[in-house]
């Protein structure tokens, strides 16, 4: 099967400062990858260039096998500083990227969208009226709402709470059994990447290139704690240069 996403010695600096070093990947349609890598690695550059918000110096990245060089309607990023309308209500916020059909229509999707993540009975409701994980609903609802091919993901969880990022992954999870995607996910958690991916990637320090590729074939539901899953979580740490005491 062709790949969804391919990326080919992608390169890209800043000034003087090599930032992406040559990474060269491909996504399978439907499969969920994880892309983590030490801080300040280029991991959000690297998500810029996939969503095509940057050009590389050299190389490229293509989608269904043509290069990206500009925004693709076929890929929506949900990121960690969030984007909802203050302004708009939740259904309003639904509805905004849907163009096609009548405003009955639009708001029929956007319901729909609203209960398929669990906020039934909130769709009059204005964001300031919403908690932090039901806000990340909303964003999630709304890139979904537009039935993109791929959901590019920059650490969309990190400003949440422990408790509610565990329920927010759980809701991910569910949501991708209900509508096929292909997800790309750039996170600094690891047990974040193994519980929710297909494949994760680890990168190395910048420039970034990819140190290693770990499959992960544990089905769903998981837990980080199973011994294999265990096994790979060290792993990756150790390619991250860390250990756990």
């Amino acid at each position: 099967m062709d790949a969804k996403i391919a990326i080919k010695d992608l390169r890209k600096g800043f000034r003087s400062l090599p930032v992406v070093g040559g990474i060269d990947l491909e996504v399978a349609p439907g499969e969920f990858v994880a892309i983590v890598g030490p801080s300040g690695c280029g991991k959000s550059t690297l998500m810029k260039l996939l969503a095509g918000f940057e050009l590389p110096d050299s190389g490229h990245v293509a989608i269904d096998g043509v290069k990206v060089t500009r925004p693709s309607p076929n890929a929506i990023v949900i990121s960690q500083q969030g984007s909802v309308f203050p302004w708009l209500t939740v259904r309003e916020n639904l509805m905004f990227g849907l163009l096609d059909g009548d405003p009955a229509g639009r708001a029929a999707t956007a319901d729909h969208y609203a209960e398929m993540v669990g906020l039934k009975g909130f769709e009059k409701a204005y964001p300031q009226e919403l908690s932090g994980g039901m806000l990340k609903r909303v964003e999630i609802a709304r890139a979904l709402a537009v039935k993109p091919d791929i959901v590019l993901m920059d650490e969309p969880f990190s400003a949440l709470d422990a408790l509610t990022a565990l329920k927010m992954r759980n809701e991910l999870l569910r949501v991708l059994r209900e509508e096929n995607h292909t997800v790309l996910l750039i996170t600094h958690d690891v047990e974040e990447a193994i519980y929710l991916a297909d494949r994760v990637v680890v990168l190395s320090t910048r420039p970034a290139t990819i140190r290693t590729v770990f499959p992960i074939s544990t089905p769903h539901p998981r837990k980080v704690s199973q011994p294999a899953l265990q096994e790979i979580k060290d792993a990756i740490l150790a390619q991250l240069g860390i250990s756990e005491a």
